[in-house]
């Protein structure tokens, strides 16, 4: 028998699933990729087939190996990572979904949340979640599932159907699904339920009650870096221990290796998140941010993180590609952008799915703002990469003003850090260095790194900074006066989009 020299990890995201191996000095020896549909059944709803995703799981993980010219026998262990808040039930008997993953975009529970916040609003929960009432995150997820889906809330009631983000998913089918599958998830996944105390680690009973959950839904709390069972599934991994789950934006910040406090990363994927590593103690936000779970290794003390989400961000790119046929493939709106010298005073709002952070508002929507008959193709996909730094922006600011922490630079990560207008543009607009690492899959390598401590692979947090490299450094070149104009117009365009939605629009 070989050497076990190597990681897998599994990166189950909001467009595809990739299969990563990673060797002890955190570089990639193979990639499996498959992208599965995305499913809109109305504005707003945004779902995925758990089923599909469980296929691309298996199918990626042979493609990895395949490409690495390498089996299960020299793979030491796996980490898991997904797209979180994305939230399944079903049936632990048959392993069957009872409807399809309601994704993290997804704005139908506007009507629950409205209800759960009654006269308090949105902060009912604030304090003991760190999350205010938002469609985003699952609690309210199921709760629609229950209340939508014939028989399902009998079932529930009975003990027959599960819960989970697709981490729990995942690990769950790989463990042995309806024959003794362990139904688990880490405290990163749990702290976005909106039913996890953040002090205690525990899930907050009267919380499901309000949100009519059965506990016996609810997965097993573990830590981030432990093992938690080993793959059973007849395959190409079986026998193999899995010992590390982190969502994802926190995976890349373990990625990143932002483990002192005031330390911070921002992923541009499908959407934007920054995350503030805050230390052993949750800070409460007072500026629109989330308070969250950063990560917790075996049975060492958890750190917390400050959060800014921004929904929409590289699928506004995609939006334009798709939708509206500006750009026949993603890369091409960093040439078509350059083709202007500025956005001839266009900007792009992408509220597609409400505002996340700082404003939470669901009944914001997209706009346009500032057209002329001056404005081109070039000014629209200019104003859709500046979205993106502007949004980013908000978000550092409300981060300074929670942490008292000055940030000295951004580490960056994330399909999106390829345009190198949009980073320029970036540092010009949050005012320090921009910062991209030498290995940029960050997310699937986070979860490498917790499975491979849980397991003595790497020794912990410092093998993660010695592999840690630096690939590019954009420095911010904008004048002062101009970057704060670019963005005392930004604001004014976000307040156009709120107040769009009523009981007529949806």
């Amino acid at each position: 028998m070989t050497e076990k020299n190597y990681i897998v990890a599994l990166d189950e995201g909001t467009t595809s699933a990739r299969a990563i191996i990673f060797d002890h000095t955190g570089h990639i020896v193979g990639v499996g990729q498959k992208e599965f549909t995305q499913i809109f059944p109305q504005a707003g709803w945004v779902e995925h087939d758990p089923m599909e995703i469980w296929d691309c799981v298996r199918e990626v993980v042979g493609i990895a190996l395949a490409k690495a010219d390498l089996t299960k026998h020299d793979i030491a262990a796996i980490g898991i990572t997904n797209q979180r808040e994305t939230t399944v039930v079903w049936n632990k008997e048959t392993g069957l979904p009872v409807y399809n993953a309601i994704v993290w975009q997804d704005t139908r529970t506007d009507k629950i949340i409205e209800e759960l916040g009654g006269e308090i609003g949105q902060d009912k929960y604030k304090d003991r979640v760190g999350l205010p009432l938002a469609t985003y995150f699952c609690g309210p997820k199921v709760k629609w599932i229950l209340d939508n889906v014939p028989g399902a809330r009998e079932d529930a009631e009975a003990g027959k159907l599960l819960m989970g983000t697709m981490d729990t998913w995942v690990l769950w089918n790989m463990t042995g699904g309806p024959d003794g599958g362990v139904h688990a998830t880490d405290v990163t996944n749990a702290s976005r339920t909106m039913m996890m105390d953040l002090k205690t680690l525990s899930w907050i009973p009267e919380i499901a009650a309000d949100m009519t959950i059965p506990m016996s839904m609810l997965p097993e709390i573990r830590s981030c870096s432990e093992i938690y069972g080993y793959v059973r599934e007849a395959g190409s991994l079986a026998g193999v221990p899995i010992a590390g789950i982190l969502g994802d934006q926190q995976a890349a910040t373990f990625g990143q290796a932002c483990f002192q406090p005031g330390m911070a990363k921002n992923t541009y994927g499908t959407g934007c998140f920054m995350l503030m590593n805050t230390g052993t103690e949750p800070v409460p936000s007072k500026n629109g941010l989330l308070t969250t779970m950063c990560y917790k290794l075996g049975e060492a003390k958890p750190v917390y993180a400050l959060e800014g989400s921004i929904a929409v961000t590289g699928s506004l790119v995609q939006w334009l590609r798709d939708n509206l046929k500006l750009i026949s493939s993603a890369p091409e709106i960093e040439e078509l952008a350059r083709s202007v010298e500025d956005n001839g005073g266009a900007y792009f709002v992408p509220a597609f799915s409400g505002l996340f952070a700082p404003y939470w508002r669901s009944d914001a929507r997209g706009a346009i703002v500032g057209l002329t008959r001056y404005v081109n193709r070039g000014h629209i996909a200019r104003a859709v990469l500046e979205a993106v730094a502007y949004q980013t922006r908000e978000v550092l600011d409300a981060m300074e003003a929670d942490s008292g922490v000055k940030l000295s630079e951004l580490k960056v990560d994330g399909g999106m850090t390829a345009n190198e207008l949009l980073m320029q543009f970036q540092a010009d607009q949050v005012g320090v260095p921009v910062v991209l690492p030498e290995v940029a899959e960050t997310t699937a390598l986070g979860a490498a790194y917790a499975a491979g401590i849980a397991i003595g692979f790497w020794s912990g947090e410092q093998d993660v900074i010695d592999n840690w490299a630096m690939a590019k450094r954009w420095e911010p070149k904008a004048e002062p006066a101009e970057r704060d104009r670019l963005y005392r117009l930004w604001k004014k365009a976000v307040t156009k989009t709120f107040d769009w939605v009523d009981e007529d629009v949806k």
